[in-house]
């Protein structure tokens, strides 16, 4: 008995055999609060559901591989035959953070949040800083990015003093004019920050954000760096490491995990640069986990309250998403999800994170789709997934590789009777 190649490699599948994973985090785009929002403040949040209620989102990628199956979202009709698997995952771990998120993915479990500084750092933290880098600061208070370089770069390009700000995620981010001062000069002073906040003032990352241009034109450039903490062993990055299984980032991935596990990675200036280093992964990379993060959703537009530049940059990702189905082969999978929520709707006044639930979308060209993948308990589902996949094992999670699989069985099968010689 002989299958054809749709069968033979729906048969590999089956068997837990994707030589290539591709994951795509699309940061901040979450699906509805979580049963404890209102711990959060966040009862009512909902940043797809709210962006998609803002106006029709012509989405038609997404909506194939089961977007609209996994919640009502207004003006996009569920696909009646998924082209994917889909479903939506809790964070367990308190927070709403990218590190919380990312970390919950690969299998670590946060027995508290990481510190969030609503009112700005304590004076003794900041007092100390200070003391350490030998300049004074300004702002020390939460804050856009963009609008805090507004509002101080002037006195910071007169002063030399560097800009300290967090959000709503659990940073301290440290901004300054690559002229007034040098970028190596500006990670100094995060390595600094970074061993000074520790204890309770551990934070998830500590952020260098260099921007450049003249007064009235300020802009954040391309050499931001992240100084996160330590992940706890064994997570997903470690196991498959241990069992030779190259990872390469794209995004943000290696700092999120302080490089640990990734054998190679490269930054991004945008989602499209991102979803074009992604291209270059299928072409370059044929086996082990592409890991990508996509940030624009959370740095440009959740933050900053641009629900319509929000829903522009979901309709640009499905365009970019259309060109890179057709990529991928018999032996891939892509799996598309979110570390939180970060709900553009301005009825909320506030520009945090948001405490919800994770989309998931697995689309693999050798499977049939339409596997609901239901409500899951935690983000670690995915991460045990993926290294189940590969032999491995995490310490949380259970993986889904099972529901999937028994898809592919069907579909082997289905071929084999069909074509059999």
């Amino acid at each position: 008995m002989c299958y054809s190649a749709i069968g033979e490699a729906a048969t590999k599948a089956a068997m837990g055999a994707f030589e290539r994973v591709i994951w795509a985090v699309l940061d901040s785009v979450g699906i509805g609060a979580l049963p404890d929002a209102a711990d959060y403040g966040d009862v009512g949040r909902n940043t797809l559901g709210h962006v998609a209620e803002s106006r029709p989102l012509a989405l038609p990628n997404l909506v194939r591989l089961g977007l609209a199956n996994i919640e009502p979202l207004a003006h996009l009709a569920p696909s009646a035959r998924p082209a994917g698997a889909f479903g939506k995952a809790a964070t367990h771990s308190p927070g709403k953070d990218t590190t919380t998120g990312h970390w919950e993915m690969a299998g670590v479990w946060l027995d508290r949040a990481f510190p969030v500084y609503p009112h700005g750092f304590p004076r003794e933290v900041i007092a100390e800083f200070e003391r350490q880098i030998g300049r004074k600061t300004l702002g020390n208070k939460p804050a856009s990015g963009t609008e805090i370089i507004k509002e101080l770069g002037d006195e910071h390009v007169r002063t030399g003093f560097p800009i300290v700000y967090t959000s709503g995620d659990s940073v301290f981010q440290i901004a300054a004019h690559e002229d007034i001062v040098p970028v190596a000069e500006l990670y100094r002073m995060c390595e600094i920050a970074r061993k000074l906040l520790d204890g309770p003032h551990r934070v998830g990352r500590v952020i260098a954000r260099p921007f450049n241009g003249p007064s009235g034109a300020y802009a954040r450039t391309p050499r931001r760096h992240d100084y996160a903490v330590d992940p706890p062993r064994p997570m997903l990055l470690d196991v498959l490491k241990d069992r030779g299984v190259p990872v390469f980032g794209i995004g943000k991935i290696h700092d999120i995990y302080n490089g640990r596990g990734v054998e190679q990675y490269v930054t991004t200036m945008s989602n499209a640069d991102g979803m074009e280093k992604l291209h270059g992964a299928l072409r370059e990379r044929p086996s082990g986990l592409i890991f990508s993060n996509l940030v624009d959703f959370d740095m440009l537009y959740g933050h900053r309250k641009d629900i319509e530049g929000f829903a522009r940059s979901l309709e640009e990702f499905d365009r970019l998403l259309g060109d890179f189905l057709p990529q991928l082969r018999d032996t891939d999978i892509l799996l598309i999800t979110a570390d939180h929520g970060c709900d553009p709707d301005p009825r909320w006044e506030t520009t945090d994170h948001s405490r919800e639930y994770a989309p998931i979308l697995a689309y693999a060209p050798a499977l049939p789709g339409g596997v609901n993948l239901g409500v899951r308990s935690k983000l670690a589902d995915m991460g045990q997934t993926v290294a189940e996949n590969f032999g491995a094992r995490i310490p949380h999670g259970q993986s889904f590789l099972r529901e999937l699989s028994g898809a592919a069985r069907q579909v082997a099968l289905g071929e084999g009777q069909v074509r059999r010689l």
